[in-house]
């Protein structure tokens, strides 16, 4: 799959300005921005083993990376546009899911984590499972995201396990009655 390389005037125009009525989630374009800031921990680095890695990684529970922008100081990376935000707004906010919501977003992030983890064939780790990395499209599929510190293959069991750990929190946030 090949990303686009988006220059930095059409990600301006697109976003207004990167006006609050355009933040992430919240745009009417049909994509989501994560512009990391230059205050951001994340750096370039963090934003080539997305671009590296996200090609290699196909799965419907997975976010798709569209394109990336680097200009100056600022790397921006444009993904789909989800719907329904982050996991986190339903969970933090004590907004309503069904039990049957709850269980099919479960499932999609196991199926995710499975895929990731042994059917990808490549061993990822996200190491960043949390739920704001969860995110929700139009039919409430979890879609994973943040890809920014994962690593392949040879794992240590403590990295594993906080995945584990995350994917564990998540849902016992879904199970305490959202």
């Amino acid at each position: 799959m090949n990303f686009a390389n988006f220059d930095w005037y059409t990600i301006t125009a697109a976003t207004n300005q990167f006006s609050p009525e355009n933040k992430v989630g919240l745009g009417g374009y049909g994509l989501v921005y994560k512009r990391l800031s230059t205050s951001s921990s994340q750096g370039l680095a963090e934003l080539k083993n997305e671009v590296l890695l996200l090609p290699k990684l196909q799965h419907g529970n997975l976010i798709k990376l569209l394109g990336y922008c680097i200009h100056g100081e600022e790397k921006l990376l444009v993904y789909e546009f989800m719907e329904n935000l982050s996991l986190d707004t339903f969970i933090f906010e004590r907004q309503f899911l069904p039990w049957p919501v709850r269980s099919k977003i479960i499932t999609g992030i196991a199926r995710g984590l499975v895929y990731l983890h042994r059917d990808s064939g490549l061993g990822v780790v996200l190491r960043e499972l949390k739920s704001s990395n969860v995110l929700l499209d139009r039919e409430m599929d979890p879609k994973i995201s943040n890809f920014a510190f994962a690593t392949l293959d040879n794992q240590s069991e403590m990295e594993t396990s906080r995945v584990v750990v995350g994917f564990a929190i998540i849902v016992r946030g879904l199970r305490s009655g959202i």
